[in-house]
């Protein structure tokens, strides 16, 4: 019974979080072929976005528990959300390096994960594009062949590129943007980024890019800098969650020279954010969680104490990427507006 009462409150934890870890297994026994890729998205069609703000669609849900307002309709922004990597299982197709945006089960584990438990924190300042890509296969990210790792991420920014080209040309219509992405996701986002807006007259329009879940250099652009305070605009958040005293073992690989930013804070120091800041997490079945975790920059990366939760005396977690949005969901929504009315209120209207 003891054994039964303890799976089923490791079992809750682990789907705390919004998708299961890669499966280790997955790993790929040919080369990129460039004349065996997924057919290219058309971001003329609805089916090839997982979030619009003209569909219905996971980002618009507000957590179980939680009485607040999605405002796509009246939202005078846009956000811009390239959601992490959800192709990690062995491919089930002939489509080994890229995932196919024409894939059911692909686009229902993206959806069910990230674009609910992560997108969805956007949609209170903001109407939520989040295009469907040729995302790269986790494997991309541990093979040792760099060049397959490089074809593979440059047909998945092809894609990212296209849908933000149509995006600006149909939707946009000089809006303020905010640009916001997780993991594979901020990869796309960093480069996306350096060739709209950087030193672009683009630039003006944004209001802030979220790049969370990879190490991201103080030095990443030449005129987008790392944000300092909570209402700051026109720079970069980003930060990458561990349990307290951990450095994985690739810290040195461009974690300790990253930008952090304390969610709970919007600060680059090294203070201790208790949870009374923490104005709630996305827990369990998409419910909302009070106080879900406290915060801490430590050297480059983001340091929490088991979060708040129930259980969780039985977490031994060390790595907490799968859970940057999540643990900090509320304070993300909040942010996002702070800086959007401090965005209408310091500049003129693009």
């Amino acid at each position: 019974m003891q054994k039964t009462i303890f799976l089923v409150i490791f079992y809750s934890l682990c789907t705390f979080l919004f998708e299961t870890q890669a499966q280790k297994n997955a790993i790929l026994s040919t080369h990129f072929d460039a004349k065996n890729v997924p057919p290219a998205p058309n971001y003329a069609q609805n089916d090839a976005w997982a979030a619009l703000p003209t569909k219905n669609d996971p980002a618009d849900r507000i957590p179980n528990g939680l009485y607040v307002n999605e405002n796509q309709t009246e939202a005078k922004a846009d956000v811009f959300f390239l959601h992490p990597t959800t192709f990690t299982y062995k491919p089930r197709n002939q489509y080994e390096w890229n995932g196919d945006v024409n894939d059911v089960e692909l686009n229902e584990k993206t959806d069910n994960s990230t674009i609910l438990n992560q997108a969805s924190a956007f949609n209170g300042s903001g109407k939520v594009y989040a295009p469907r890509y040729r995302q790269a296969h986790y494997y991309t990210f541990l093979t040792p062949n760099q060049d397959d790792k490089k074809q593979a991420l440059d047909l998945a920014y092809t894609d990212i590129k296209a849908a933000f080209e149509y995006y600006l040309k149909n939707w946009n219509q000089g809006r303020p943007i905010i640009i916001a992405s997780h993991s594979q996701g901020t990869i796309h986002a960093k480069r996306l980024l350096k060739e709209f807006f950087d030193g672009k007259p683009l630039q003006k329009q944004l209001v802030e890019a979220y790049l969370i879940g990879i190490a991201t250099q103080p030095n990443t652009f030449e005129n987008i800098q790392a944000s300092k305070s909570a209402e700051e605009i026109g720079g970069f958040v980003s930060w990458n969650t561990f349990a307290r005293d951990f450095l994985p073992k690739y810290y040195e690989d461009g974690l300790s020279t990253s930008v952090s930013t304390n969610p709970l804070t919007w600060r680059l120091d090294e203070d201790f954010a208790p949870k009374e800041l923490n104005k709630g997490g996305v827990g369990y079945k998409f419910t909302f969680v009070e106080q879900a975790a406290d915060a801490q920059n430590h050297k480059g990366v983001l340091w929490i104490n088991k979060p708040y939760i129930k259980g969780r005396i039985f977490i031994n977690m060390k790595v907490w990427h799968i859970a940057d949005i999540n643990l900090f969901w509320m304070n993300i929504r909040e942010n996002v507006a702070l800086r959007l009315e401090s965005f209408f209120k310091n500049t003129i209207k693009p």
